[in-house]
C-alpha cells in the first residue's frame, strides 16, 4: 500500500492569501500546503479521501489511472470543493463516492447537474453513496472501516484502512471509537498549531496525546495552519514517531 500526500493544509492553505509571516514567505516546498487530501493505492486499486478545491493542482503530478473509489469525510467545501475536476478520471467510467448523509446531501445541492434526469454532456459520471460509521466497506483490495469523529458538534468521518488510520477535522473522539483503532501502524491526524485554542480543531499537543492512545507506530499531522511554524522547525520540536507531513510525500506500508 502506497499512501500520497496530495495536501496538507487547513482550509484557507498555506500560504494564506496576504500574509507576510515567515511561513507564508518561505521557500521550502514544505511549506506550501493545499487543502487536505491523500491518494491510497496498491497496483490493482486507488483511493482518494477527499476531494478539495485543489484537487486538480495536486492530481497532474500523479500517474493517470483509475479512480476506484473517493471516500468523503464530511461535508465541508474543502474537503470536497473540488469534485468537479474529476471529469478527466470518468472516462474510466462512473466513480464510486462514498460519503456520511450529511456530505451526501451537501454534495447533491453543490452539484446538482451531476445528478440531474437529463444531465449535460461531459458532467462528471458519479455514483453517490451513503455510508455510516461502523459499516465496512470493500473497494478493490481495501476493506475500509468508517469511524466516527468529532469536528467541535459535527459528526464526521474517519477511515482505518488496513494498517493506516485517517482522520482529520477532529476536536475530540468518543472512547468507544478506540477498539476500531487497534493496531494501527501508521495515524494520520490533524493538528492545527500549537497554540489558541480552535472550537473544533485539535492542536498539536491534543494530537500528541491522541497518537499516544492510539499506540501507532508512526503518526503524521496534517490540516496544519501557517501559525504552526516552518516545517523544519516544527519536526525538531515533535517527539520520535511524530512528524508533519508535507504535500507530495509517499509513504510505504
Amino acid at each position: 500500500m502506497k499512501l500520497t500526500f496530495l495536501g496538507t493544509g487547513t482550509s484557507c492553505g498555506v500560504p494564506v492569501i496576504g500574509c507576510q509571516c515567515e511561513v507564508c514567505q518561505s521557500t521550502d516546498p514544505k511549506d506550501k500546503r493545499t487543502r487536505c487530501s491523500v491518494l491510497v493505492e496498491t497496483e490493482k486499486t486507488r483511493l482518494l479521501i477527499d476531494c478539495g478545491p485543489d484537487f486538480r493542482q495536486q492530481i497532474l503530478p500523479q500517474p493517470f489511472r483509475k479512480i476506484d473509489g473517493i471516500l468523503i469525510t464530511h461535508s465541508h467545501y474543502d474537503h470536497m470543493g473540488g469534485m468537479d475536476d474529476i471529469r478527466p478520471y470518468c472516462q474510466f467510467g462512473e466513480i464510486n463516492v462514498y460519503a456520511d448523509p450529511l456530505a451526501r446531501e451537501s454534495m447533491l445541492q453543490m452539484l446538482p447537474y451531476c445528478f440531474a434526469a437529463n444531465r449535460y454532456p461531459g458532467v462528471p459520471a458519479i455514483g453517490l453513496h451513503e455510508i455510516h460509521p461502523h459499516e465496512p466497506l470493500q473497494i478493490g483490495d481495501f476493506q475500509i472501516m468508517p469511524i466516527e469523529v468529532m469536528h467541535g458538534k459535527l459528526p464526521i468521518l474517519g477511515y482505518r484502512i488496513g494498517p493506516l488510520t485517517y482522520i482529520t477535522d477532529m476536536k475530540t473522539i468518543e472512547a468507544s471509537e478506540l477498539p476500531y483503532l487497534e493496531g494501527t501502524e501508521l495515524l494520520v491526524v490533524n493538528a492545527l498549531r500549537f497554540d489558541k485554542p480552535h472550537h473544533s480543531h485539535q492542536l498539536v499537543d491534543d494530537a500528541i496525546a491522541f497518537a499516544r492512545r492510539v499506540g501507532a507506530q508512526r503518526t503524521l499531522l496534517i490540516h496544519v495552519c501557517h501559525d504552526i511554524g516552518l516545517h523544519e522547525t516544527v519536526n525538531r520540536l515533535l517527539p520520535e514517531g511524530i512528524e508533519l507531513a508535507y504535500d507530495g510525500q509517499e509513504i510505504e506500508l
